[in-house]
């Protein structure tokens, strides 16, 4: 099933089944979502993702931040990541962002893809870090690019396309029985910031 050129409705979700996924559409405008990307590249501390697969640790293009309200830290492909202070513009963006899904948050992680041959591989967002079934919402800066999900069992699968300043948010049981990715694409040269907005509950 493709979500391409529907118009988004907030109150419907995404998901036939064992989840949600709510689509909002553009949350700030494109001079808005240009300004932000602009400053996260500038005062952002992004560093080279790495992971640890099969016992050998892989360094990835793509670059990640991690921030919240205290040092978190933050478990994933057995690596661990200590928060850093919010700055000013990830604070603006996590108070639209809770105004907007009525959710609240405590953390960020950050991803910065260079352009579309960068993209990330299938996954939940299960940490035992996070609150368990909590809400993870995600801003998209920069480049339009197509989020995809399937079914851990059903095989099923749903995509999405993310444009420059919208939000979409993943909530309930979603990440026991959905899996995501962004999958790599020629046909993107331009850069992309994602934010997704976390409650970190191990501390």
């Amino acid at each position: 099933m493709k979500l391409f050129d529907i118009e988004p409705d907030a109150t419907k979700n995404l998901l036939p089944q064992d989840g949600t996924v709510n689509y909002f559409g553009k949350l700030i405008d494109e001079n808005a979502a240009n300004d932000y990307l602009n400053t996260l590249l500038a005062t952002i501390e992004w560093r080279n993702d790495e992971a640890v697969i099969f016992g050998k640790k892989i360094v990835t293009k793509r670059k990640v931040a991690w921030y919240g309200d205290k040092p978190f830290e933050y478990t994933y492909s057995k690596t661990t990541k200590s928060a850093l202070p919010w700055t000013t513009a990830l604070l603006e963006l996590k108070e639209k962002t809770e105004q907007r899904t009525g959710e609240t948050f405590n953390s960020c992680l950050l991803n910065l893809y260079h352009d579309g041959n960068e993209g990330m591989g299938w996954h939940s967002d299960a940490e035992k870090d996070l609150k368990k079934h909590g809400a993870i919402a995600s801003i998209s800066l920069g480049a339009a690019r197509k989020f995809a999900f399937k079914h851990k069992e059903t095989k099923e699968r749903i995509d999405v396309f993310l444009e420059s300043g919208s939000l979409l948010i993943m909530k309930d049981n979603t990440q026991d029985h959905w899996v995501h990715r962004l999958p790599p694409t020629k046909r993107v040269a331009e850069q992309r910031v994602n934010l997704t907005f976390r409650t970190v509950e191990n501390h």
